[in-house]
C-alpha cells in the first residue's frame, strides 16, 4: 500500500494534536506551554486519554491554566476539578503533583518553560531529561511533552516516540522518523505523531485507515 495515501488517509480522520483536543491552542508563550505541561502529566496515568483531555479542558476553564494559579489553589479544589473532568481514579495524588509540580517551575524555571528550554541550549535529551524533574512526568511523559511542543519548538523536530512508531509499524509506514516527517507534509510532524498513537492505541483506526487509503 502507498505509504502516502496511508498518511493522508489517516490525517483526514485523526489529524490533530491531544493539545487541540484538549482546547490548548499552543504558542511558544508561557501559559499555552504550561497548559501542555498539565495535559501531559494526565496523559501519563493508566487512564483514558479522553478522560485526560477532558480533565486538563476542565482544569483550564477552572482558571488553572499557568503554575501560579495552580499553586495557589487549594489542594481540595484541585481535586474537586480534576472530579469533574473524571479523574476520579488518580484525584487525589494528581492534585499533589499538580500542586508540588507549579511550585517547582515558579522556583526554577520562574514560572516559564522557555527557561528550561534555554537550559537545554538545543539538547533535546537534555530537554528531555528536565522534564523529568517535574513531579508525575516520567520517560513517557516527557516523550508526550516532546511530540506535541515539536510543533512550536522546532529544535524537537521531527519527534516520533515510541508510541507513534508502534502505530507507524502497524500502519506499515516504517520507522524512519525523517521519512514520516515528510509524509506528514504541511500538516507537521506533531500532528502526525498524535495520529500515529491512536492507531497504536485502537485497533479500529488501523482497519478504518487501511480500508480509507486502499
Amino acid at each position: 500500500m502507498n505509504r502516502q495515501a496511508v498518511v493522508d488517509a489517516l490525517l483526514r480522520s485523526h489529524g490533530r494534536t491531544y493539545a487541540a483536543d484538549a482546547g490548548i491552542r499552543l504558542r511558544d508563550t508561557p501559559q499555552p506551554l504550561y497548559q501542555l505541561l498539565v495535559l501531559t502529566l494526565l496523559l501519563s496515568a493508566p487512564i483514558r486519554a479522553a478522560v485526560a483531555v477532558a480533565t486538563a479542558r476542565a482544569l483550564g476553564e477552572a482558571g488553572l491554566r499557568d503554575p501560579r494559579r495552580m499553586a495557589g489553589a487549594t489542594w481540595q479544589r484541585r481535586v474537586d476539578i480534576l472530579g469533574r473532568g473524571g479523574y476520579r481514579r488518580y484525584d487525589e495524588s494528581t492534585a499533589t503533583r499538580l500542586g508540588d509540580g507549579a511550585e517547582l517551575l515558579i522556583r526554577r524555571w520562574h514560572g516559564d518553560l522557555r527557561r528550561m528550554r534555554a537550559e537545554a541550549d538545543g539538547d533535546v535529551m537534555v530537554l528531555r531529561h528536565l522534564l523529568q524533574d517535574v513531579p508525575g512526568i516520567g520517560p513517557v511523559g516527557a516523550d508526550i511533552f516532546l511530540r506535541e511542543a515539536q510543533a512550536v519548538w522546532p529544535e524537537v523536530a521531527p519527534y516520533f516516540d515510541t508510541k507513534a512508531l508502534r502505530g507507524a509499524e502497524r500502519l506499515g509506514l516504517g520507522p524512519d522518523t525523517a521519512t514520516l516527517a515528510r509524509l506528514a507534509g504541511d500538516a507537521g510532524p506533531a500532528t502526525l505523531a498524535a495520529a500515529l498513537v491512536r492507531a497504536a492505541l485502537d485497533g479500529a483506526v488501523v482497519e478504518e485507515v487501511g480500508s480509507s487509503a486502499s
